[in-house]
């Protein structure tokens, strides 16, 4: 099961453009990682909501954050969205011109481990498996091993890619013993025998998680067009998030991440209540992200508006 639903996920193009769209629609390639995150844009494409703002929307799952990285900077992709802090390493690693311009959610993240983990102390010498050693959710996992006492050096760690790869690198190898999930992996752990130890939002409090982010000349060029990308998504969220379309929210979520129904109805109740309104920046959230990056790779936290670019957001919002 485990590897037909790899298989689903990491097709070159699973998501499509919505079938209504139209030959003179502008055209954007998206760029995103599998999971009930990508609702709004999977509700957008399903509901005409890009389509009908003329806009004609490829979703990509990738496999990892070097590969969403490295097709924004190169213009392989208009759009990403992922980790806050994928755009913060962008930005300050690769000294890429990049902006954030939409939020999204808390990160949805869970601690997961094997279930002869009884405590967090356990996993000291032990492998933890990430994405990425210094970006993103693996400070999440640093940031809550450490509160338990768990020090970086403690445990070994392995780079397996994506939350579906990491999830099947624990099932595949007991030696894995942590990683952060969210839903539907974490969700399908649990049924696994995984156990899970808490969310990330529990453990550190405000945390800015998935969100969208582009070149800014890009976003200049084609303001118009990403303000309408805006518009599709906060519509999106409204109508995913309106409880009278919960059995057609489970039904594409079922469809789009070749889930189950019951997974499904369980990573979205899971999901619904740490979504940002409308797909809101969580400022507060943002300043913890760039506090965890300094912490974990020295330095003084940055200040948010290196980053942000909220006036296309704004604007967005403003013509709804």
């Amino acid at each position: 099961m485990m590897k037909r639903l790899l298989a689903a996920l990491f097709m070159a193009f699973a998501l499509v453009v919505a079938p209504n769209a139209r030959a003179e629609d502008t055209k954007l390639s998206v760029i995103v990682f599998p999971g009930v995150q990508d609702l709004p844009m999977f509700v957008a494409q399903a509901k005409g909501f890009y389509a009908k703002r003329g806009l004609n929307v490829d979703l990509k799952f990738t496999v990892n954050s070097d590969e969403l990285r490295g097709g924004l900077a190169e213009g392989k992709y208009q759009i990403a969205h992922s980790a806050i802090d994928n755009a913060f390493a962008l930005k300050d690693k690769a000294n890429a011109d990049i902006a954030v311009v939409l939020g999204g959610d808390n990160s949805y993240n869970h601690l997961i481990v094997q279930p002869e983990i009884a405590s967090l102390a356990d996993v000291k010498g032990k492998t933890v498996v990430v994405d990425a050693i210094n970006t993103a959710y693996a400070f999440q996992l640093y940031e809550m091993l450490k509160q338990k006492g768990v020090k970086k050096g403690d445990y070994e760690i392995k780079l397996a890619g994506g939350t579906a790869l990491r999830l099947d690198a624990m099932l595949k190898d007991k030696s894995n013993v942590a990683a952060m999930m969210n839903p539907p992996f974490s969700t399908r752990a649990v049924k696994e025998g995984l156990k899970d130890m808490g969310t990330a939002a529990a453990a550190l409090g405000a945390y800015q998680g998935s969100s969208a982010f582009v070149l800014r000349p890009w976003a200049q060029a084609n303001s118009e067009t990403l303000v309408k990308y805006i518009q599709a998504y906060i519509e999106a969220w409204r109508w995913a998030f309106n409880p009278d379309n919960k059995a057609e929210v489970v039904k594409i979520l079922v469809e789009r991440l070749k889930l189950t129904e019951d997974v499904a109805t369980q990573a979205f109740d899971g999901t619904k209540n740490d979504s940002a309104k409308d797909g809101a920046i969580d400022l507060n959230g943002v300043k913890n992200v760039l506090n965890l990056r300094a912490e974990w790779e020295g330095g003084t936290p940055a200040s948010p508006d290196k980053y942000l670019d909220l006036s296309y957001y704004k604007k967005a919002a403003a013509g709804m």
